[in-house]
């Protein structure tokens, strides 16, 4: 059976509650792209299942599909503060995808265990049909982890 889903992993020298700090703020999720598809992002901290922000895209990074730019909405779809956070988009594409986006944080010894995962499990059939997932690579979600660690590190505490 093909997968669906890749989960990586990477622990990282820092308390959960400042890494979930980062991943809450719609600013965050600018700073630790790797993909580079992320310019912008409008929108405050979100803070639970169904709070939504607005990320300007620009999909010319992956030289894939010339989309140009536009936005696109982030809506929360499971949210446990220093725990989880995990997203779906929201596009002007219908029907809409239905992959999603997430997080989990678990307290290990030196740090936090983070868990990034892309699942597409759920996707809608006409997009599965398609056959173009994963859209974003594994290489793209393990160097997010380390940009994810670098600038945990670099800002101050909460």
């Amino acid at each position: 059976m093909p997968t669906e889903r890749i989960e990586i992993q990477r622990t990282i020298a820092a308390p959960a509650h400042d890494i979930f700090r980062v991943l809450s703020d719609p600013q965050g999720h600018v700073d630790i792209d790797a993909s580079g598809m992320l310019m912008d992002a409008t929108g405050e901290p979100v803070t639970a299942v169904g709070d939504t922000f607005v990320v300007h895209m620009d999909r010319e990074a992956l030289g894939d599909v010339a989309l140009g730019l536009y936005d696109v909405t982030v809506k929360i779809t499971a949210f446990e503060a220093d725990r989880e956070i995990a997203w779906t988009i929201l596009g002007r594409v219908r029907p809409q995808i239905g992959h999603v986006y997430g997080y989990t944080l678990n307290p290990v010894e030196g740090g936090t265990l983070v868990t990034s995962y892309y699942d597409w499990s759920a996707i809608h059939p006409e997009w599965r049909e398609k056959a173009i997932f994963p859209v974003i690579p594994e290489n793209a979600l393990r160097a997010t982890l380390g940009i994810l660690a670098r600038t945990v590190i670099r800002r101050p505490a909460a």
